[in-house]
């Protein structure tokens, strides 16, 4: 027996054909079946136009489902020829000019063809019947889809349960593939062709092997949640979807970038050459990664803490150019003087060359700045062949800038010393520690205490970082250290470095200099020639005088720059072949007004005035000393911002006068009636030290005795109570000081003696230079008398002695000594 499934419909009834024409309503992303009631929201004007044809007919309109939604304009090929016969059940206009629709599938329709209409598709369609016979296959067909649609219903949460109890009730097979069909989520290209099956049963078993498949995904999905769920924490949403793509890669067999990048790590281990420890240890993190997922937040750690033990160079290394003849050119190439440190470089690869493997060694360049200490370090580097890396040390307060954070830290690091070892990528390099002297301390630790252990040739072979954790060998690194004084150094860190000390150049090294090196530099630096510019030497002379003062050469290098600047500027108006003469009498044209007045002595002998030497960062200066008498009652007054060892100092002179009040024919007790001032000028700066003894006492004598102090007398040295001159330190930067100021004696202690033989011959010739082990003989060089025997005199009645003239009477009663420093 045959069942018709369609039942005829009440607006086709009169018709006696099967083929007729309705308006054609295009759909985008749906695909609607027979007894589906939908609503739908149309914005386009044909299909608008359309709805309102049928709506004024028997409202009955052809549903088909475009090939490609994103047009808005489909053309006949663009519409899938089968579709569905609906009834407009409601029409309602909404304010923004769209239409909702209310429709009901009725039946299956094919297009046979378009006909002509400006304002909207009108097809001419046929009706398409369904028939089955029923049978048990067929029943055994229902039940089984009705079964795996709850199931599937079960792993969906999207579909209530109302609808699988609607499709429970649902006997007929076509009309239950149909209502299945409509609530499977798949896409328009699988739903189109079950619409286009007319055979119930085939369309049926369709379902059921679509519905089959997507249980199968939905079963796979759920496993990859349950996985993904237990190797995440709630909280970690970014977590969990990243987990969640990485185990739908693992279910589509998609490559695993993870599995990639550890094979990377695998092959560049194999390659790379490894201390045993380290090697250990980098397999060991390997293997801990691989175990580990690779979106968590440890396996960042360790991919980090590998890929640092693999760019290191644990033994990559250059070799060393041991042509002592070459090595020497490159030195005198790049700087002039210096030759204590060049010795010991050409030291260095003397016995390099004879020995296969000798320890790094540790030199600390001590010197004011500009006189190219950094400068020398990269020379040192480039004259052995050596990479080249520099550290500035100034400033750092933290021990973990040299040793490192240890991994528990988020975002930890090796230390410096490590990431510098990297960046020179070999295990031997010139490794230049600036300005060591300039490290603080605070709570975070003692960075000097770190540097112990790299600086100590006995300890530095198994240095380790924190971060590492594990034992890096710097023994032959050359490390090259620099700093402007040795006193900020600890004394456990300066006995690890051999240290040499760099001094400020002399006027005729900085004439050097400039002639040799930085006018050439500064020339090209500016576009200038040699036919552009020329400097005389009085006229570099004039720059370092009066426009500098300075141990180095930085400021003449900026001075010689600003008239290289002002000849650019003037060859670029006058054409290029303008020439300039820089002379003694032209360099105020480009410089100015001077900025220093030239150190020289004093014009003429004073009383109460004497010329000191002086040790600074920036070289030697020439210290002035001035003392006046004033009546009073024994005020000691001394002023210049000077520091607690130079007023001890001038505590100390002050006595040793008082005891030798007798033989320098002054009453006991003159201290008691005058007042006593000692200022040093340019009193903003600040002035410590005792090596200014001397020059207190002999301006302290000669303005009680008023006898005057030779001006082209210079002299330094430390004074104790009992008259005795004790060594002191800078001496070449004193000496070289006086040189400049054009003094033509200087007075040092007699212990000092062996140190002369670092300064300069042409100074040695151009200054005397007075040794001295007591006060006296200082006192009988520098005061101005006719017969300097005279000086001291055997007065066995000088208490009793009339007072010099500038000596007021002896108040009443014994007066106090007072001493107010300022």
């Amino acid at each position: 027996m045959i069942f018709k499934l369609n039942k005829p419909k009440p607006a086709l009834e009169g018709r006696k054909k099967d083929i007729f024409a309705v308006p054609l309503l295009p759909l985008r992303d749906i695909v609607i079946f027979p007894h589906m009631v939908v609503p739908l929201f149309i914005g386009r004007e044909r299909s608008i136009a359309a709805l309102e044809h049928a709506m004024g007919q028997d409202s009955y309109i052809l549903l088909c489902t475009q090939r490609d939604a994103k047009k808005d304009e489909p053309g006949e090929n663009d519409i899938y020829r089968f579709g569905t016969l609906g009834n407009i059940l409601q029409l309602l206009r909404l304010p923004d000019g769209t239409v909702k629709a209310l429709i009901e599938g009725k039946m299956r329709a094919e297009i046979r063809h378009f006909l002509a209409n400006p304002n909207y598709f009108i097809v001419e369609v046929e009706e398409i019947g369904e028939s089955y016979d029923p049978s048990a296959e067929v029943e055994a067909l229902i039940r089984t889809n009705i079964a795996s649609f709850e199931q599937y219903i079960k792993l969906n949460k999207k579909i209530p349960q109302e609808v699988l109890q609607a499709v429970s009730t649902l006997a007929d097979p076509g009309r239950l593939a149909d209502n299945l069909a409509s609530h499977l989520a798949i896409k328009i290209e699988e739903k189109q062709p079950i619409l286009e099956i007319i055979n119930p049963v085939k369309r049926l078993e369709k379902v059921l092997f679509i519905m089959q498949r997507e249980i199968e995904v939905l079963q796979i999905e759920g496993r990859i949640k349950n996985r993904v769920k237990k190797q995440m924490e709630k909280t970690q949403k970014e977590y969990y979807l990243n987990e969640q793509i990485r185990a739908i890669q693992k279910e589509m067999g998609e490559k695993d970038d993870f599995k990639s990048e550890i094979q990377d790590l695998e092959k560049r281990i194999k390659k790379k050459r490894l201390s045993a420890e380290a090697n250990t240890k980098v397999r060991h993190e390997l293997k801990k990664l691989k175990l580990m997922s690779p979106m968590s937040a440890e396996a960042t750690v360790v991919r980090n803490y590998i890929d640092w033990i693999l760019s290191l160079p644990w033994y990559d290394k250059t070799k060393d150019k041991l042509d002592i003849v070459a090595a020497e050119r490159i030195l005198e190439e790049d700087h002039y003087g210096l030759e204590k440190p060049k010795e010991r470089i050409l030291e260095y690869l003397a016995v390099q060359s004879l020995v296969k493997k000798m320890k790094g060694p540790i030199l600390c360049l001590v010197g004011p700045p500009g006189v190219g200490k950094t400068s020398l370090a990269k020379s040192v580097a480039r004259a052995l062949g050596r990479n080249f890396v520099r550290l500035s040390l100034g400033g750092v307060r933290d021990e973990a800038e040299i040793r490192g954070h240890r991994r528990t830290y988020i975002g930890a690091l090796p230390g410096k010393i490590i990431q510098s070892l990297r960046k020179a990528k070999t295990n031997n390099p010139v490794f230049c520690l600036d300005e060591v002297d300039k490290m603080s301390t605070d709570f975070r630790g003692d960075p000097s205490a770190a540097l112990l252990e790299v600086l100590d040739p006995e300890q530095n072979y198994a240095f380790n970082d924190h971060y590492l954790d594990m034992d890096y060998d710097l023994s032959e690194v050359m490390f090259i250290t620099t700093a402007n004084n040795l006193y900020s150094i600890p004394l456990p860190l300066q006995d690890r470095m051999e240290i040499i000390r760099i001094p400020g150049y002399t006027e005729v090294e900085k004439l050097h200099i400039a002639q040799l090196f930085l006018i050439r530099k500064q020339r090209e630096a500016n576009g200038l020639t040699p036919e552009n510019i020329d400097f005389s030497e009085n006229a570099i002379l004039t720059i370092i005088r009066q426009y500098t003062r300075e141990a180095g050469v930085r400021n003449l290098e900026r001075e010689i720059a600003s008239v290289c600047r002002k000849v650019a500027r003037e060859v670029a108006k006058e054409g290029p072949e303008h020439k300039v003469r820089v002379s003694s009498q032209t360099i105020a044209k480009y410089l100015g007004v001077p900025k220093f007045r030239f150190g020289r002595s004093e014009e003429k002998d004073e009383v109460g005035l004497t010329t000191g030497l002086a040790w600074t960062e920036f070289g030697g200066e020439l210290l002035l000393t001035e003392v006046v008498i004033l009546p009073g009652r024994g005020k000691l007054t001394i002023t210049g911002k000077l520091g607690d060892v130079m007023q001890e100092s001038a505590q100390a002179a002050m006595s040793y006068v008082r005891s030798r009040a007798a033989d320098l024919g002054l009453p006991l007790d003159f201290y008691r009636r005058v007042d006593i001032h000692i200022h040093i000028p340019e009193g903003a700066i600040p002035k410590d030290g005792p090596s200014a003894g001397i020059t207190l006492a002999t301006t302290l004598v000669s303005a009680l005795l008023k006898i005057p102090v030779y001006r082209d007398v210079a002299m330094t040295g430390e004074i104790t109570l009992r008259g005795r001159i004790l060594p002191i330190g800078g001496l070449k930067e004193k000496i070289i000081a006086a040189h400049r100021g054009q003094i033509k004696t200087v007075i040092i202690p007699k212990d000092n003696e062996k140190d002369l033989k670092d300064i300069p011959p042409r100074i040695l010739k151009a200054v005397e230079i007075v040794t001295v082990e007591h006060m006296d003989e200082v006192l009988l060089r520098a005061l101005a008398l006719a017969e300097p025997e005279t000086l001291f005199k055997a007065r066995p009645d000088a208490a009793e002695a009339p007072s010099p003239a500038f000596l007021p009477p002896s108040p009443e009663g014994p007066g106090e000594h007072e001493i107010h420093a300022h």
